[in-house]
């Protein structure tokens, strides 16, 4: 039976992986999964995941790698004890040859032994953290997905990976915007502090009221214009790179970990397993 975001804010999170795991909810994670580190994703084929990997750690603060999955196994155990990388994301982007060919919700059917999948932090674990210090989200408070822009800022090349790094927006109270910094600054492994706050010309955006991904979000009076680096980055990477085939999240609809939003080290113990 289909679900609403409103529903599962207040389910548990084995409900919330089974409620996405069976295609009853497939829509954006933003406020989803309380308390535990929600990830970006990138599947692709082993050939090109050690330059993948050298990318993420030369570009960290778009990039923060906390978990790489055995090539073939689509169980991440070291984010989950139970935690399957075709099916547990609400939905897939699949590219070919650098070419979007299409979405889907479950990717059983396209899975083989030589995939490797790469989960990135995300932004939504500061978010939380920035509720909880009485500092607004206007996307989660309206059930929209943050708007995301190509920036100007460039990322540092590895192989066939590069291009331009990709932001994610928020306005932020100008009485707010210290502590938004501060607060979202002891998250490193979800992006961290925002790489640029003020004109967003000053990095390559000209209208901020048309995201490339995401939905629009207003920019009140007295609000200031905040951009993270955004998980979406490796995205426009694999697309430069042209993959036979890298499969994504679909921005905005993240994989929610077993992991505790303010681990040092997202690695689940054996002994957290059994």
């Amino acid at each position: 039976m289909k679900t609403t975001h409103g529903l599962l804010k207040h389910k548990s999170l084995p409900e919330i992986r089974a409620a996405i795991r069976a295609g009853n909810y497939t829509s954006h994670t933003a406020g989803l999964g309380g308390g535990y580190l929600q990830a970006n994703l990138a599947i692709m084929p082993e050939a090109y995941a050690l330059d993948f990997m050298r990318f993420c750690q030369r570009n960290p603060k778009p990039c923060p790698l906390v978990g790489v999955s055995d090539t073939g196994n689509p169980m991440l155990t070291t984010l989950g004890h139970d935690l399957d990388l075709r099916t547990d994301v609400p939905a897939y982007n699949i590219y070919r040859d650098g070419q979007l060919s299409g979405s889907t919700t479950d990717i059983s059917d396209i899975w083989t032994d030589d995939l490797v999948g790469f989960a990135l932090g995300c932004s939504f674990t500061f978010e939380q953290a920035l509720q909880a210090e009485g500092i607004a989200m206007w996307h989660i408070d309206n059930d929209r997905t943050v708007p995301m822009f190509r920036s100007s800022i460039q990322t540092v090349p590895a192989g066939p990976f590069g291009g331009a790094m990709v932001v994610s927006m928020r306005a932020i109270p100008e009485d707010q915007l210290a502590r938004t910094i501060e607060v979202s600054g002891r998250y490193p492994l979800g992006h961290g502090a925002p790489v640029h706050w003020g004109d967003p010309a000053e990095i390559g955006i000209a209208d901020v009221t048309r995201p490339e991904w995401g939905d629009p979000a207003p920019v009140p009076p007295g609000h200031i214009p905040t951009f993270w680096a955004c998980g979406v980055t490796p995205q426009v990477a694999v697309t430069r790179a042209k993959l036979p085939l890298c499969i994504t999240h679909k921005p905005g609809h993240m994989l929610i970990t077993d992991v505790p939003d303010d681990a040092e080290f997202p690695v689940i113990s054996s002994e957290q397993n059994s």
